[in-house]
């Protein structure tokens, strides 16, 4: 008997396809309600404001990557993907339960490699790295790791801006991370001190040399590497602006549109700073035909 899909044109639904379809199912029914959470927590902050982006983002670079992914696809040995998945999903419900979101958005970007494996094969997913790669982006850095790293930067852009001016004969002095001037005193807080700007430059700084060079591997981390000292240069720069409009317009001033204004105005110029040292770098460490 012929099946009305098939006199109606239409490929009638294959067997095969249902681990498809339930990988999909799977992944939405766990990442909607991460989605929902870092919505709500993670992604309004400074340090987490990309991850919408990245998430985006990496679906559309993966979507562009189908035709090469339905081809070359071959099934990963599961020997290796299901104790990868039984793990990532053990971190997952215990980061749900406990409200870890690193270790939710970790335990799923875990979860989702396995079943990437599972689906499509380690050599394929080693073609196709920087998607995939970039995805980790998304997932909220652990808030302790975050003070850690955070505090010897905001220590160092304390310096470096209170240093500046004062020499520049300003009133400014500083005691640890909190700066002087005049009869103000302003507090070097987290989102000052170059860290949530790093993440973020990083993230788009990465997408920008895939796109425009599709580098190696040493390129694109040499361009990571190189981010860290515009991110910080950056926030020098945005925190002499606050001090100095403190100093000439009050605290009012300096704490309120501005001081959102200011970091938006240098996370833009950062990340022109950082296509310029792509385009320079590019025209000495690339073949031509990259660098072009």
């Amino acid at each position: 008997m012929v099946s009305a899909s098939i006199l109606r044109g239409k490929p009638a639904f294959r067997l095969q396809d249902a681990p498809t379809w339930v990988l999909i199912a799977g992944s939405a029914a766990l990442g909607l309600p991460t989605m929902a959470t870092l919505a709500g927590g993670a992604w309004t902050q400074e340090s987490g404001a990309h991850g919408p982006i990245v998430l985006a983002t990496s679906a559309w670079l993966l979507w562009r990557e189908r035709e090469v992914i339905r081809t070359d696809a071959r099934p990963g040995n599961l020997i290796l993907a299901l104790p990868l998945l039984v793990l990532s999903l053990a971190v997952y419900v215990f980061g749900r339960a406990f409200d870890f979101d690193t270790l939710e958005a970790g335990g799923l970007y875990g979860a989702g490699l396995s079943a990437a494996y599972a689906a499509i094969g380690g050599r394929l997913m080693a073609r196709l790295w920087f998607p995939f790669f970039y995805l980790a982006f998304a997932v909220p850095p652990p808030r302790l790791w975050m003070d850690i790293v955070t505090a010897p930067l905001k220590q160092f852009v304390s310096v470096a801006s209170s240093g500046a001016l004062h020499g520049m004969g300003l009133p400014v002095a500083r005691e640890g991370v909190i700066i002087f001037v005049a009869q103000y005193q302003l507090l070097v807080e987290d989102a000052c001190s170059g860290m949530n700007s790093l993440i973020g430059l990083s993230a788009i700084s990465l997408l920008y040399v895939y796109l425009r060079r599709r580098s190696s591997v040493a390129y694109t981390a040499l361009m990571v590497a190189l981010v860290l000292p515009v991110a910080v240069a950056a926030n020098v720069v945005r925190i002499m602006a606050l001090i100095l409009l403190t100093y000439f317009f009050g605290d009012g001033v300096a704490q309120g549109f501005l001081h959102v204004t200011t970091g938006m105005f240098l996370f833009a110029v950062a990340l022109s700073l950082v296509f310029a040292l792509d385009a320079g770098l590019a025209r000495l460490l690339l073949p031509r035909e990259e660098a072009g």
